[in-house]
């Protein structure tokens, strides 16, 4: 069983930074697709931005070059550094980890954590 859990939210004016951390136990970090997606209040959940296995990473196109993604297999932890924040971030920030099984996959979650831009 793997358990994923973030930190680092908070409250933010625009143009601030955040940089939230999610944790993962169980599981083999090192061969997880770990991302990070957002929901916002009355909006479907959004992939944010993701790290593949091989270090190939991927952003949503109203993040690039404000958001970067990175991940340690050692401390078996992703991040989520955001830069130049917009009262348009707002949402419930959640730590995803894929893990590829035979033919199929599975995927965990985290509990989330809330970021606040104040404008």
């Amino acid at each position: 069983q793997v358990q994923l859990v973030e930190s680092g939210g908070g409250l933010v004016q625009a143009g601030g930074s955040l940089r939230l951390s999610c944790a993962a136990s169980g599981g083999d970090f090192s061969l997880a697709t770990m991302a990070w997606y957002r929901q916002a209040a009355g909006k479907q959940r959004e992939l944010v931005a993701q790290t593949t296995d091989t270090w190939i990473t991927t952003y949503a196109d109203s993040v690039k070059g404000r958001f970067t993604i990175s991940r340690d297999n050692d401390k078996k932890s992703v991040y989520l550094q955001m830069n130049s924040l917009k009262p348009e971030d707002t949402a419930i920030y959640y730590c995803n980890a894929l893990f590829w099984v035979g033919v199929g996959s599975r995927d965990y979650w985290g509990q989330g954590t809330q970021v606040t831009v104040s404008s």
